[in-house]
């Protein structure tokens, strides 16, 4: 009785091991896109890429930005395991000034919040003049 018992809690706790070891990981090629100088009215998409390097399919839920002038995009479908995505930003070049805003994309991967930043300056210099 004691060895089934044994057993029993030797296999409970083998297959509690195996359910953590399934996730998702989003991993970012950089998690600061830094625009520089920008003319206003540039384009202002820029592009965050990340990779899943979990062994779960990553699915992002979420993505909101600090402001009305940033306008986040998310990917729609599951990222596999080994595949990467994107997520664009697309900020608002209209307003002359530094550029200094946060990204908070939310999911399931083993880390479920990561903070996003952009970064850089529209001049006042009309972009296609010179």
């Amino acid at each position: 009785m004691k060895k089934a018992l044994l057993f029993l809690f030797v296999g409970l706790m083998a297959m509690g091991l195996t359910a953590q070891e399934t996730a998702a990981k989003i991993e970012f090629k950089t998690e600061t896109v830094d625009y520089g100088e920008v003319a206003k009215g540039a384009d202002g998409l820029r592009v965050f890429e990340f990779t899943n390097t979990g062994n779960a399919p990553l699915i992002i839920s979420k993505v909101s930005s600090s402001c009305g002038c940033t306008i986040p995009k998310k990917p729609e479908a599951p990222i596999m395991p080994g595949e990467t995505g994107e997520i664009q930003v697309k900020y608002d070049t209209k307003r002359v000034g530094p550029i200094r805003k946060a990204i908070t994309v939310i999911s399931n991967a083993d880390t479920p919040t990561k903070v996003l930043k952009i970064k850089g300056t529209v001049t006042a210099e009309v972009a296609g003049t010179k």
